[in-house]
């Protein structure tokens, strides 16, 4: 039986020691649990733990489980994102983490303004440059690109996100967290409002990229276990 409360206590931990060896503050790095395809008896365990911090991958299993779940919950989208579906989470979410396009900025601009309201959001980074992953590596296109999305109305763009590459080694993935890092605190710093937010590392390298600066770890199966897909 996977016990939920134990696994987030132990990444909580390891979270925080990674944090004081890096000489960062132990409350600077949140755990954003991903819950996608848990059933929300998994999701209550976990909240009931004390994480608040929730990430989904699809607009409408996430509109679901925000109908079902305590509402002092922070929702991430952190999945691909399609324009189409942007009016489905305006005013829903706490932050976009994967906006990979002006295109799906202008959207979620579009839906916000029409709201009255401001969605934060991340620009994702394809820093690794796999062809799996949405967004580029090229680094002068992705400047461009949170060139045009920091004036929009309607949103607030918080830092950078990006999803490394699946690896036994985590240390591997130590030189995308940092390119990130100097990327979000150098050429797009005053682009960005306020210190940046850094959404990097899962459950394979979350020490890592919490040695590198990340704001956001994102970690689904070492809480919750495999995912289990019935389609």
């Amino acid at each position: 039986m996977n016990n939920i409360s134990e696994n987030i206590d132990k990444i909580t931990q390891k979270m925080k020691a990674a944090a004081v060896r890096a000489g960062r503050n132990e409350d600077d790095v949140i755990l954003v649990a991903v819950s996608k395809t848990k059933p929300v008896e998994d999701l209550m365990e976990a909240y009931n733990h004390g994480v608040r911090d929730f990430g989904e991958n699809y607009v409408n299993e996430l509109t679901d489980k925000i109908e079902k779940m305590p509402k002092d919950i922070r929702w991430h989208m952190i999945g691909h994102l399609q324009t189409n579906k942007v009016k489905y989470l305006a005013g829903k979410v706490f932050m976009i983490h994967s906006v990979d396009s002006v295109k799906l900025a202008k959207e979620i601009s579009k839906e916000s303004v029409k709201k009255d309201i401001v969605t934060k959001i991340l620009c994702e980074i394809n820093v690794a440059g796999e062809e799996s992953k949405f967004g580029t590596s090229d680094l002068d296109a992705n400047l461009e690109m949170i060139k045009e999305i920091a004036p929009l109305p309607g949103i607030e763009l918080c830092g950078l996100m990006t999803i490394a590459p699946y690896t036994p080694d985590a240390e591997s993935n130590r030189q995308y967290f940092k390119t990130l890092h100097d990327f979000a605190y150098g050429r797009a710093r005053e682009y960005i409002k306020g210190e940046p937010v850094l959404s990097m590392g899962m459950s394979g390298d979350y020490e890592v990229a919490t040695e590198e600066g990340a704001s956001y770890i994102r970690v689904g199966s070492s809480i919750f276990g495999e995912r289990v897909y019935n389609k």
